[in-house]
C-alpha cells in the first residue's frame, strides 16, 4: 500500500499539470474546427448591442469577461460580431451571490429592437438559491429561460465556474450544465409552439423568429464572469 500513495500523488499531481487552461483549445479542437470567440485578454470580436464597441462596464480581469457593476454608465449586453446559426457552442459561467445573468442566442440586431432578449432566447444563469427568479420554474440555472425547466439542477454553488453547453443544428435545441443535458426542444415543433403559448414571449413580434444571429452575454445588473467561450459551426 506505501507504493501505491506515491504513485497516485503523483498521477493527480500530472492531471493537474496537463488540465487544459482556460480560453484555450486543444489540439484535437482545432482539428475538429472548434473557434475561440474570446482570447480571454481584449474584448475583440465582440461589441455592445447596438454600439460599435465594448462599453467600459464589461472589463476583462484574470482571464474572464467580468461585468462591472461600478461602472453606472453605457452597460448593455455583450455580442458577438458575428453571427451564427448551426452550432456547438460552450463556455464557462460564474456567477455573484444573488446573481443573475444569461446566455441570449439568435439575436437578432437592429435599433427596432431595442434589447437581445426581445428576439433572442436564454440559457439562464442566476444564483438559484438567492436570487428571488430562484423560485419561479423556468427561471433557474440550465433552463430555456421562461420556456422550458431544466429536468434537473446542474448548477455548481456560488463562486464556483459552471460549464455550459448549447447546441443548435437546424433548429433543434439541446442544453447541458456541467454534463447534464437539461434542456432538449425543437424551434417551431408543436411543444415549442405549447411552450410559446405559456410564455411572457407569445406576443413578442420578433422573438426567435431570426435563425442566424448573435450570441449575447446578458447585463442583468449583477456582477457574472464568462469565460472558455467556444463554438464549431455545423
Amino acid at each position: 500500500m506505501k507504493l501505491l500513495i506515491p504513485v497516485l500523488a503523483l498521477s493527480l499531481s500530472s492531471a493537474t499539470v496537463f488540465a487544459q487552461q482556460p480560453n484555450t483549445l486543444t489540439a484535437k479542437e482545432q482539428k475538429d474546427g472548434w473557434k475561440l470567440l474570446f482570447d480571454g485578454k481584449t474584448t475583440t470580436g465582440w461589441h455592445s448591442y447596438l454600439q460599435s464597441t465594448a462599453t467600459d462596464r464589461w472589463k476583462v480581469k484574470d482571464g474572464a469577461f467580468v461585468l462591472d457593476t461600478a461602472v453606472k454608465k453605457g452597460g448593455g449586453d455583450l455580442v458577438t460580431n458575428d453571427e451564427f446559426e448551426n452550432y456547438d457552442f460552450t463556455y464557462e459561467w460564474k456567477i455573484s451571490e444573488g446573481g443573475n445573468s444569461g446566455l441570449i442566442f439568435s439575436v437578432h440586431e437592429d435599433p427596432k429592437y431595442g434589447a437581445t432578449y426581445l428576439t433572442g432566447a436564454e440559457m439562464q444563469v442566476l444564483d438559484d438559491a438567492k436570487h428571488p427568479d430562484g423560485k419561479y420554474p423556468k427561471h433557474n440555472s440550465g433552463d430555456l429561460y421562461d420556456l422550458k425547466k431544466a429536468t434537473s439542477s446542474a448548477a455548481k454553488p456560488v463562486g464556483e465556474w459552471n460549464k455550459a453547453r448549447i447546441l443548435k443544428k437546424d433548429g433543434h435545441l439541446t442544453f447541458w450544465l456541467n454534463g447534464t443535458k437539461t434542456i432538449e426542444t425543437t424551434i417551431g415543433s408543436d411543444e415549442w409552439k405549447a411552450l410559446l403559448a405559456n410564455s411572457k414571449f407569445k406576443t413578442w413580434e420578433g422573438f426567435m423568429k431570426f435563425a442566424k444571429g448573435h450570441i449575447a452575454l446578458q447585463d442583468h445588473g449583477n456582477v457574472v464572469s464568462y469565460r472558455s467561450i467556444k463554438i464549431k459551426t455545423l
